[in-house]
């Protein structure tokens, strides 16, 4: 579905990936792994055209993706940003309306919002609350729902675990799973990478800008250098 070949970005003299090549297939959760620096933002942010690529090519659906940010949104690719970025001073359903934007028919994009509820619950019960008052937990999965509003094919998670606690990181990667089972492909930036090993189909490992390691999620966990390295076990 997402096909990278040999992309390289450079911030100024500063090489920030250098030659990565990664595929997506349809249906599944790949995840990046790395360290801080490593690049999986950047990463992100290159496919979805917030920044630009010094070399290499990027591929949707067989198409090189366009340059501009709301056409790769109009493909089909939405990105949940770090840091979750809800539009603090709107509504839980404005906020949800301003995710499905691309969405020119007004029942639809009601039933996408009741379909949000379905998925998380409480963003019924917080509807009405400014966004920016709700827990960290809930401004997390309302920015996921957000970013499915669109009806993305491709969704881009960047560290949605962040900054939460155990129980509700357990419940976004519960809803990342179930997301998956909802047809949509994931591609999911993170730090914990034990839950996002455990989780995934296909993992690739960021170090200095370069692809490290690669391989099937479950096999990575058994590694005794990815368990040194980023699973705080010593072999």
């Amino acid at each position: 579905m997402l096909s990278i070949e040999n992309l390289s970005v450079a911030y100024g003299p500063v090489q920030a990936l250098l030659g990565i090549s990664l595929e997506v297939p349809k249906g599944q959760i790949v995840s990046v792994i790395g360290s801080n620096g490593a690049g999986k933002t950047t990463l992100l942010n290159t496919v979805s055209a917030l920044v630009r690529q010094k070399s290499g090519t990027i591929k949707f659906e067989g198409r090189e993706l366009s340059r501009l940010p709301h056409q790769v949104v109009k493909l089909g690719i939405v990105q949940v940003p770090e840091g979750r970025k809800v539009f603090a001073g709107l509504t839980v359903r404005e906020n949800l309306m301003a995710g499905g934007y691309t969405l020119t028919d007004g029942l639809r994009l009601r039933q996408n919002i009741e379909k949000m509820f379905g998925l998380y619950p409480i963003l019924r019960e917080r509807q009405n609350q400014q966004a920016g008052t709700l827990s960290g937990g809930e401004q997390q999965m309302l920015a996921i729902c957000r970013g499915l509003m669109a009806e993305p094919k491709l969704i881009l998670l960047d560290e949605p675990s962040l900054g939460l606690g155990p129980i509700i990181v357990n419940g976004v990667f519960r809803l990342i799973r179930r997301i998956r089972g909802e047809g949509i492909t994931v591609v999911l930036v993170e730090q914990n990478a034990r839950k996002a090993l455990a989780l995934c189909d296909y993992a690739y490992v960021l170090e200095n800008g370069r692809i490290a390691m690669q391989g099937q999620g479950r096999e990575l966990l058994c590694d005794a250098a990815i368990k040194k390295a980023y699973l705080g076990e010593c072999e």
